[in-house]
């Protein structure tokens, strides 16, 4: 009887649940500054204009490269400490005021990386998992190919990934000032006039066959390659992967109202005139 018992209950959990190795792509930020009034301030800038780019994205928060603040740790009872020999220990990071910021602008962290034994402990309490360094002599990482939205089958990454074609959102009707358009995990192709005001964004590149006068930004979740073509650039802000340029710079009269591309170059935006 115990054996027919112990064989339905196996029964039941092998048909209930698996338990898989799964590889998951997930968007990384990389603090370099333990100051959470410096990271809200960049993030506003950065990201103010366009809520909707991050839509409750999974988030891996590297702290590898953070620059902790160091404070002078309290002597023992009784020892005297030359003055001006101090030791410093450095700060952790206030990672629930971290948290709570990244999650207004609809950020989801889930796991941290390069974490001190203090941060770790914060972590977990928040619910997060400590994600493994990055073994030595791998590949450097890219920025993962989004994940298609409600796929028909389930297929492993790499099957998905070689199988899927390149996908475009196409929109043929003029914007205007106020409309927002996001080409999620694609490329973004308008036909029309983008007005001022209006916004396109794209995790991909970004075409315009018509007047460009809004905000474009292209490469929305880090993929430095891509790009913003426009059949007349007079675009008020443009960006990629999080380096912008807005009116406050002037584009340049070679581009100014002219076919244009926009491409990265390290850290700088470069533009481009177009012979069509």
């Amino acid at each position: 009887m115990a054996q027919a018992q112990a064989g339905r209950a196996a029964a039941r959990s092998a048909e209930v649940f698996e338990l898989k190795s799964a590889s998951l792509s997930l968007l990384s930020l990389v603090l370099k500054s333990a100051d959470p009034a410096v990271l809200a301030a960049e993030l506003q800038a950065r990201l103010g204009d366009t809520p909707e780019v991050f839509n409750h994205d999974p988030l891996l928060i590297d702290l590898s490269q953070l620059q902790r603040p160091a404070a002078a740790s309290a002597p023992a009872e009784g020892a005297q400490v030359p003055l001006g020999l101090d030791e410093a220990v450095p700060q952790p990071l206030d990672l629930a005021a971290v948290v709570a910021l990244l999650r207004r602008h609809r950020m989801q962290p889930v796991a941290v990386q390069g974490a001190t034994a203090a941060e770790l402990e914060q972590a977990q309490a928040l619910g997060l998992a400590e994600a493994p360094e990055d073994e030595p002599g791998a590949a450097p990482r890219t920025e993962p190919a989004p994940v298609a939205e409600a796929p028909a089958t389930a297929a492993t990454p790499a099957a998905a990934e070689a199988s899927a074609p390149a996908r475009t959102l196409i929109i043929d009707k003029p914007l205007r000032s106020g409309q927002q358009v996001y080409a999620k995990g694609a490329d973004l192709v308008v036909l029309a006039l983008v007005n001022h005001g209006a916004e396109v964004i794209a995790d991909g590149n970004i075409h315009v066959y018509a007047p460009l006068r809004g905000k474009a930004i292209a490469g929305a979740r880090g993929n430095s390659e891509a790009r913003i073509f426009a059949a007349s650039l007079e675009a008020e802000l443009i960006a990629i992967a999080g380096i912008y340029r807005t009116t406050e710079n002037p584009l340049p009269e070679t581009v100014l109202g002219k076919p244009a591309q926009v491409r990265l170059d390290g850290e700088k935006l470069v533009m481009e005139a177009l012979k069509l």
